[in-house]
């Protein structure tokens, strides 16, 4: 029985309506959920991994037979155009197998002991297990598939999950709860917290944690990594991605893809393209493509087939995009395009004549908003690229496969895509960043790593 404080509406950013209530866990209400899923904890490290990967698989199936009512419930509570919501929750379907399938090969090596003398007539092996109770804190953008990609590994490896969606689309993820239930996931094993700032601190501060797995802002990584002490963390934090558009890049295959990575979800996506590199030769005509293609988004109600863009999450984010591009306009930036918005709707924002160490260069944007700077050199390009405290992920457009090369070789990022936006994730790649973008690697495989701990066993077969 959950304890109530009080209950908060849950608000559709495109027309303000209400479209749900979630109560504001008490610090008791945390405790209790923890409490049910360390009391899971034993079981679920027993569970069989043939168990594991078929509720896993049955997870998927659910959501793959419920596409339409899972993105609808996206796409009202946080905005997201259906296009792009129906192509998360089959992105969550990927994942969810992903992550069934590495539950099945889960494994540990034997040793060959006798390599040293002490080692003579023993066998050694190890193996992975479970860690323990995993906390996740996941955020409003991706509300399922950033979800499940906490989720999932971890049912994988064997540990339950205590999770606190964001505050702005906690229902997702109590969909998501209902989803495993009836794939057959036992009570406690998969809890689920909603409420504010307190109840996030509540929850990491419990010593029955063992790892948390945070999806959110560098600030708040900084106060959990204090928090976390000696425990696990995976922290997949900001980034303000670079693409770089080469002199031989296929110009019409470059303005497609950026134009998509610069303002889908209206760029409130870690790995948006924030800022394009564009060698000199070609940017007059990149620039003339890129302003006509992106004139013709459709901006309007995320629940319609035809919207390319919806509204910012509220109206504090479509202030502070509106903030930061009038203060780089006055700072000596211009407006190619956009730069203007009706209540949370902002239209999408090309900026020129930008310096490096305006905020909408150095600072993560999360907004509809692309800084275009040419270059005249290939390695100034990658030198540009690479400043600031991020590196999350850069894509690069050449088909020039030495300066790929050196791109791959150079940039201090998590991901480097070839040909390709970095807005990119591939669900069962490893994805994390490097510097100030995050602690750790996601992805099934990856996270199932980092989610286990290894066991070392030796055997004295001479007794």
């Amino acid at each position: 029985m959950v304890a109530t404080i009080h209950e908060n509406p849950v608000i559709n950013p495109y027309d303000g309506s209400v479209v749900g209530h979630v109560p504001e866990f008490s610090e008791q209400d945390v405790r209790d959920a923890i409490g049910r899923a360390a009391a899971a904890a034993p079981m679920m490290a027993a569970m069989p991994a043939h168990q594991r990967g078929s509720i896993l698989n049955k997870a998927a199936s659910i959501i793959a037979s419920q596409v339409e009512e899972i993105a609808k419930i996206m796409a009202r509570e946080n905005g997201k155009p259906m296009k792009y919501a129906r192509g998360e929750a089959m992105r969550a379907v990927d994942t969810f197998n992903f992550a069934a399938d590495e539950a099945r090969r889960l494994h540990g090596e034997t040793i060959p002991l006798d390599a040293s003398t002490g080692g003579v007539g023993k066998i050694g092996y190890y193996m992975r297990v479970p860690v323990g109770v995993i906390a996740a804190i996941t955020p409003f953008n991706f509300p399922l598939n950033l979800s499940v990609h906490k989720l999932a590994p971890a049912i994988a490896a064997g540990c339950p999950v205590v999770m606190k969606p964001a505050p702005f689309t906690p229902m997702t993820v109590i969909k998501l709860a209902e989803i495993m239930r009836e794939a057959g996931l036992p009570d406690g094993a998969f809890e689920v917290i909603t409420g504010g700032a307190d109840v996030g601190t509540w929850l990491t501060a419990d010593p029955r944690i063992s790892m948390i797995s945070f999806t959110g802002s560098p600030a708040v990584a900084h106060h959990i990594s204090k928090a976390a002490g000696l425990r696990r963390l995976v922290l997949e934090l900001g980034g303000n991605a670079a693409t770089i558009v080469d002199e031989d890049a296929n110009i019409d295959v470059a303005v497609n893809r950026t134009v998509m990575g610069s303002f889908s979800y209206s760029g409130q996506v870690c790995i948006s393209v924030q800022r394009l590199f564009i060698h000199h030769k070609k940017y007059d005509e990149f620039r003339s493509k890129f302003l006509a293609a992106t004139e013709k988004l459709t901006m309007g109600d995320p629940l319609s087939d035809s919207t390319d863009i919806g509204p910012l999450i509220n109206d504090a984010a479509a202030e502070r995009i509106d903030a930061w591009i009038k203060e780089a306009v006055n700072q000596g930036a211009t407006i190619a395009i956009g730069g203007t918005r009706e209540g949370r709707m902002y239209k999408p924002t090309v900026l020129e004549n930008v310096k490096p160490d305006m905020q909408i260069m150095c600072a993560e944007a999360f907004g509809p908003l692309v800084n275009f700077v040419p270059f005249d050199t290939f390695e100034d390009a990658l030198r540009m690229a690479d400043e600031g405290t991020f590196g999350l992920q850069a894509g690069v457009y050449t088909r020039d496969l030495n300066k790929a090369m050196l791109a791959i070789q150079k940039l201090n990022v998590g991901g480097v895509l070839i040909n390709e936006v970095p807005t990119l994730r591939i669900d069962n790649m490893p994805y994390g960043g490097n510097r100030d973008s995050g602690v750790g690697r996601e992805g099934p495989r990856f996270a199932i790593e980092e989610m286990t701990t290894l066991k070392m066993v030796v055997i004295n077969m001479g007794i």
